[in-house]
This record gives structure tokens, C-alpha cells and sequence, in this order.
């Protein structure tokens, strides 16, 4: 601090420099900026001018308050000292350089209090005073820009303007400013469509917060419309801007188209099923919905919110519905409406019905029709195959063959769930029928149980009765009968020839069928060694009995007498072909049962020798 007498001096000398004060020439910036917190330097440039060159220079720096405009010296400098003057808010952050041509003062750790005028004052006592002055502009950007929409609906049907959002600036120096856009255009303020309202506050420390508040005419358009909000801000030698993030606002508003729509089940809708119909408004929030009937507008229906439900429809369901806002005033200008078509298949019917007699070769056209809302195709079948397409089915030349059930299936192929099927049983009426031989004629060894079988087709069904004759041993094994067919076998003991009838009869007839057993007997044949070489050669021997006799026959031979007379040549001849056949087959069936074929070979061979005697009138048998 500068003592009194030196006080005392330095004004004196500035009175008496007053005239002589143009001979310094000072140069300083106007204006010097700095971002809050940093280190400035504000230089003080000076000159004497008419070659002037003082013996003394003083250099003062002072500071001017922004509001009271009072001057304080915060330094001092002679050509003997530098002072920093001390209970000063810039005792500690200051340093002055000087040299000949200038000072520069050096503010460390610049505060926003520091935006003030610093004046610089040079006095070289006769060679002349000067002062100059700086404006030191100091900056702080604000915190990242706050926007807050409004969360509850805003109603397009409100008069005045209605908040939409918020949006905050903190600690900014300079004050910001904030500039509301929508969808990326700024929105101007406009009477009865935009207003802005703004709160400025100054912070202990100096900072500015800016808080705007968007009062804005909501539209419909405006559901799906981004507000943002942007901050304009300062900073040493340019401007800047900070945006914030978007916010969408609920809009409500009322119901201006409703749709009404079959949700379930896809496709055509068939008797039976369960319907859902949603109706679906363009309004927000979505109102609760009327259901009704295009005939009954005043009947509403039981819905669930905006889903109308029907159980198994029918279809008497069918017909337009339609579907209204519940809190709308005019029935016909927001109404949504639709036709449902429940689509049916009746049951079939079958023409001749249940069931038709038919004489065998007649010929019946059927018929088989299902009434149905769309076009149908009939299928026919009969025992589970297809016999026929169409509606109608034609049997011609009937046969006990053409019996049985017709099952008519009518579907619908655009909507093959729809399908319903009915039948006729056709039955052929006529005279028995044998389905084998009428005559059969076998033979058969003596002893022997022989099964004979009849099996006659006709309507009503046959009856089958048994006659036979030549035996007593004699009974039925198989009694069975279908709807058209009886079955019938016989168990027959052969005891002699056999003659036996079937004989199958109805109302409409008879048809008999017969069997002839020709009953071959059997010798018993002596002892025969068990020996392989006596099989071939009695084998060998067979098969030359039954050649043509020889030419010229032993005498011997022709004067030996058989022992019994020859029985007639059919017979022989019959048995001989018989025991041939058997024999074969026995050799072929139980070759290694070489006892019981010695016993068929020798009866063979006394057949044929019996045959060969009477056939070339030799009398002698052999050995």
C-alpha cells in the first residue's frame, strides 16, 4: 500500500501533468475472453511520444466495479518497486510483467465476478499520462439441455394451449437462450398456436439457469410428432448450441372411422363354429364398442371391450353386423359394419331311401343330394371302395354281385370340413345260384371220410338240403349263411359207390347240384420184406404190367384157368389208372415210408395183372 506522503506527491504530480497528458500514447484490447476457470493475460502496450524519456514511470492497474462503477487498484509499479495491493479479490490470482514498451496482467483462475473493466494507467510525470481499458468477458457452457414431456394425455378438443413439455438450461454464463422445434422446425411463437414462457435464475455463484416451458394447440397430427428443445449459448469467439433428446406426447382424440373384422376363425365359417368379430377405432384412447345387428340397431349384442363372440353359430347368424363407439352422438357417421355368411350342409339325401329289392338283371338309377350354401361333389362306395362319382349312381344288369350297402358322401371342396353322408342296402332277388359245378364226380378208397361242399347265392336265402345215397355215414360239418349266400359242407364216409344231391332252394327257386363217389376197395397185400432192391423191382414190375400184352404168349400161360372170372374191362381199366395216380402220390408224399408203399404196389400190381389175363385171354396169374 502506498504511504501518505507518497499519496500526496503522486496527486500533485497528476495535477500537473494534467496538461502534458496527450504525450503518452497507450494501446489496449477492448475486449479479452476467457473460458471460466482459465489463466488470462490482458497486455497494456504504452509509448512516449516527442522522444520523451521520463525519469520516472509509474504503472497502476485498477478494476471497475459492474454495478457501483468505483475504482480499485489491485497493483503498482516505479522504477523501484512492484506491488500487488493486498485485501483485494485479486491479491493471490495476479501477476504484472512490465518492460519499457508495455505491462501485461496475468489473471490466473478467471471467475465469472472477473467479467468487470480493467484499466491500466501510465504516468511519466512531465513526459505525460495515459490510461486504457480492457473488458475481460469470461464464459461458461451450460449443462446438457433437460427436456420433460408432459406424460398424461393431452386432448385435441382442448380450447386453450396446453403444456407440452419442459426444458432446462443449467450453469450457463452468458445466460443461454432455449428454442422449442418440432420435427426439426422451429416453432415461433403464434397467438392461440404457440407460446413460450421463460424463468431466468441467477445462481450464488453467477451461473444462469434458463427454464422454458412449450405451451402448445395439440392436433391429431401431433401423436406421432418429435418435440425437441435447443439451448443457444457462448463461448470465446463463437456460439454454440446443445440439443436435447426427443419426447413424445399421448394425444387423445375422438373416434373418427371404425372397422369391424372377422378375427377367427379363418376362412369361410361353417354351422358350429365359434366367431370372434373385432371392431377397431382410429380413436385415442380407444372407446368401448357397441355390437348389433343390421336389423336389430337398437338390439345390442353382449360383447367383451371391442370383441364380439358367437358360440356355434348357425345359419340364422348370418347378416350384416355392425359396430359403434359407445360414446358416439351420431349412430350413422362413426359406425363400423360387416357381412358374416355362416355356410351350410344339410343332411344327405338318398333316393330309393334305406333299402331296394331288384330282380337279377333289372338295372336302378340312385340319386344322393345334401342341401348345401356352396357348390358340392358326391363320392359313392361300397365296401369301402369307390364305385362311383356324381350325384346319381346307375346299377345296371344286376347280380347277387351288386348287393350290399351304398354309401354316398357328399363334401364341400371349398370348405371340406362341411361333409354329411347317407346309404341305400340294394338287394338282388332271384333263384339260387350255384357258384361251383353242378356235377362232381370222384373216387375214393373204401373206408375214407370225404367232405363235399355246396355254396348257392340268392334272395331270399337259400335253403340247402342233403341227399344221398350209398352210405349211412353221413354228416353236415358247415352250416353258415351271409345276407345272399349260404354255405353247406357234408362229411361222407365211403363205404360203396355214393350218390349224393344238394339241393338249394327259395320262394324264387331251385337249382341242385350232385356228387358220384366211385368207392374203390382195398386188398389186404401179404408180408413184404423191407428191402430197398424188392421196392424197385416191384415197382419196375408195375410199370410193366400196365404195357400192351406181348405177341406171342407162353403157352403155359394160355392153359392156366384164372381162379375167379375177370371183372369188366371198364372197371379194371378205372382201378388201374386209380392205383397209378395214388401210387404217385404216395411215392411223392411218404417216399420214406417204404412199408406202406410196398403195400400200395402190390395191390397195383394184382390190378393190372388182372387186367393184362383177361386182355390177351391168359389164364394163368403170376407169380
Amino acid at each position: 500500500m502506498a504511504f501518505p506522503h507518497q499519496i500526496l506527491l503522486l496527486a500533485v504530480l497528476h495535477l500537473c501533468s494534467l496538461s502534458v497528458w496527450a504525450k503518452v500514447e497507450l494501446t489496449m484490447d477492448e475486449t479479452v475472453e476467457a473460458y471460466r476457470g482459465d489463466l488470462v493475460q490482458i497486455p497494456c502496450q504504452y509509448n512516449f511520444t516527442d522522444n520523451a524519456k521520463p525519469s520516472l514511470v509509474m504503472i497502476q492497474w485498477f478494476v471497475k466495479a459492474a454495478k457501483s462503477g468505483l475504482r480499485t487498484r489491485i497493483f503498482y509499479s516505479d522504477n523501484d518497486q512492484e506491488m500487488v495491493d493486498g485485501d483485494t479479490e485479486y491479491s493471490t490470482r495476479i501477476q504484472v510483467n512490465s518492460d519499457p514498451q508495455g505491462s501485461v496482467l496475468t489473471l490466473q483462475d478467471v471467475l465469472l465476478l472477473d467479467e468487470r473493466e480493467f484499466i491500466c494507467q501510465v504516468n511519466g510525470l512531465a513526459a505525460g499520462n495515459a490510461e486504457g481499458r480492457t473488458n475481460l468477458r469470461v464464459f461458461a457452457p451450460p449443462q446438457p439441455p433437460v427436456i420433460e414431456g408432459v406424460l398424461t394425455g393431452i386432448s385435441v378438443t382442448n380450447e386453450a394451449l396446453s403444456k407440452v413439455a419442459s426444458c432446462e438450461a443449467q450453469n450457463s454464463f452468458p445466460k443461454p437462450n432455449i428454442t422449442w422445434y418440432r420435427n426439426d422446425l422451429p416453432l415461433v411463437p403464434a397467438q392461440g398456436y404457440v407460446n413460450v414462457v421463460t424463468l431466468v435464475s441467477r445462481e450464488p455463484e453467477g451461473f444462469f439457469t434458463v427454464q422454458s416451458e412449450l405451451q402448445y394447440k395439440v392436433v391429431r397430427e401431433d401423436r406421432h410428432a418429435r418435440f425437441t428443445c435447443e439451448v443457444h449459448y457462448l463461448v470465446p469467439g463463437a456460439a454454440r448450441t446443445a440439443e436435447s433428446r426427443d419426447v413424445n406426447i399421448t394425444v387423445h382424440y375422438p373416434t373418427t372411422m371404425v372397422e369391424l373384422w372377422k378375427e377367427s376363425p379363418p376362412g369361410p365359417v361353417k354351422e358350429g363354429d365359434t366367431v370372434e368379430l373385432r371392431c377397431h377405432g382410429d380413436g385415442n384412447p380407444p372407446p368401448p364398442f357397441i355390437f348389433n345387428r343390421e336389423q336389430e340397431p337398437e338390439g345390442a349384442l353382449g360383447s367383451s371391450g371391442d370383441v364380439l363372440v358367437l358360440t356355434e353359430v348357425t345359419r340364422s347368424d348370418s347378416g350384416v353386423y355392425q359396430c359403434r363407439p359407445q360414446d358416439s352422438q351420431s349412430r350413422a357417421s362413426v359406425m363400423g359394419d360387416m357381412l358374416l355368411t355362416v355356410h351350410y350342409l344339410d343332411p344327405v339325401v338318398v333316393v330309393p331311401r334305406d333299402s331296394e329289392v331288384m330282380f337279377k338283371g333289372e338295372s336302378l338309377t340312385a340319386t344322393c343330394n345334401a342341401l348345401s350354401s356352396l357348390e358340392t361333389t358326391a363320392v359313392w362306395y361300397k365296401n369301402g371302395k369307390q364305385v362311383g362319382r356324381g350325384h346319381t349312381l346307375t346299377l345296371a344288369d344286376a347280380t347277387y354281385a351288386t348287393s350290399g350297402e351304398y354309401v354316398c358322401e357328399v363334401t364341400v371342396p371349398s370348405l371340406p370340413a362341411l361333409r354329411t353322408s347317407g346309404s341305400v342296402h340294394i338287394i338282388v332277388q332271384g333263384a339260387p345260384q350255384l357258384s361251383e359245378e353242378r356235377e362232381v364226380e370222384l373216387e375214393e378208397a373204401t373206408g375214407r371220410l370225404v367232405n363235399l361242399s355246396c355254396e348257392a347265392q340268392g334272395h331270399p336265402l337259400p335253403t340247402i338240403s342233403w341227399s344221398i345215397v350209398g352210405t349211412q355215414t353221413w354228416r353236415e360239418v358247415v352250416n353258415r349263411a351271409s345276407e345272399n349266400t349260404a354255405h353247406s359242407v357234408v362229411s361222407v364216409k365211403v363205404t360203396s359207390d355214393v350218390s349224393a344231391l344238394c339241393n338249394a332252394s327259395n320262394d324264387m327257386g331251385a337249382e341242385v347240384k350232385s356228387f358220384r363217389i366211385t368207392a374203390i376197395p382195398l386188398a389186404s397185400p401179404p408180408p413184404v420184406p423191407h428191402s430197398p432192391g424188392k421196392h424197385r423191382s416191384l415197382l419196375l414190375k408195375a410199370l410193366l404190367f400196365i404195357s400192351p400184352p406181348p405177341q406171342n404168349t407162353s403157352s403155359s400161360l394160355l392153359h392156366r384157368r384164372p381162379r375167379s372170372p375177370p371183372e369188366p374191362f371198364s372197371f379194371q381199366l378205372r382201378r388201374t389208372f386209380a392205383c397209378l395216380s395214388f401210387l404217385l402220390i404216395q411215392i411223392h408224399r411218404k417216399y420214406g415210408n417204404t412199408g406202406f408203399l410196398m403195400e400200395r404196389l402190390w395191390f397195383c400190381s394184382r390190378a393190372i395183372e388182372w387186367v393184362r389175363l383177361w386182355r390177351g385171354g391168359v389164364l394163368a396169374r403170376l407169380e
